[in-house]
């Protein structure tokens, strides 16, 4: 059971055509949203650990939660772009946790060797969906889990920031733009409340197209 969730970083786009920005170069260093998971049984799950300095990641963690970093038992990346897993490296004594394709991209990298992330896929802890939601990547997964009777999905780059979500569109470096397009239509018939990848938490209206 999901006892709370709360948003430790809330990350922006390095360019934002909302903002009348191109896509042709980085505006500004990117940061991806970053939500931990409380369970009843004391799992503490970090998603997409964002910053890659330690003391820095010790500080929001502990400003909105009041945890230290050995406090967190476990880690979700989403996909395999660095800017969702820098701060991996700071959970050393928690699991590392991936769906599949990317848990084996991530190992293929280099870059955790001493410590490999494990596949993770269908349920975690008897409470949170694994959602393949493809089209940034395609091998892109997104967490849904049930808190105080609505439906929580942590969407990460399946949805940039709200306004990607509402227009149905992909980000400028989406492997997939109509795919990721679909994958927002069907995310939109399962979430009431959206964790983005790149912006803060929102309400959704249930039904695609809304």
């Amino acid at each position: 059971m999901i006892e709370r969730w709360d948003i430790i970083t809330i990350g922006n786009i390095s360019r934002n055509r909302y903002w009348g920005e191109g896509d042709e170069r980085a505006r500004r260093a990117a940061i991806c949203t970053c939500t931990l998971v409380t369970l009843g049984d004391g799992t503490r799950l970090l998603i997409d650990p964002s910053l890659a300095d330690e003391a820095a990641m010790a500080a929001e963690l502990e400003r909105r939660t009041g945890l230290r970093l050995p406090e967190v038992t476990a880690v979700f990346v989403t996909h395999e772009h660095g800017d969702h897993h820098f701060g991996l490296k700071h959970f050393p004594g928690a699991r590392w946790l991936a769906a599949p394709p990317v848990a084996a991209a991530l190992n293929a990298s280099g870059q955790y060797v001493a410590k490999p992330v494990e596949a993770a896929d269908g349920r975690l802890f008897g409470a949170i969906d694994v959602l393949h939601t493809p089209g940034h990547t395609l091998s892109h997964h997104s967490l849904r889990f049930d808190c105080e009777g609505r439906s929580v999905l942590v969407a990460a780059d399946a949805a940039m920031t709200r306004d990607f979500w509402r227009d149905r569109r992909g980000y400028f470096n989406s492997a997939d733009p109509d795919l990721a397009a679909r994958t927002i239509d069907d995310l939109a018939a399962v979430a009431d409340v959206v964790v983005p990848g790149h912006d803060n938490y929102f309400l959704n209206a249930r039904g695609p197209g809304t």
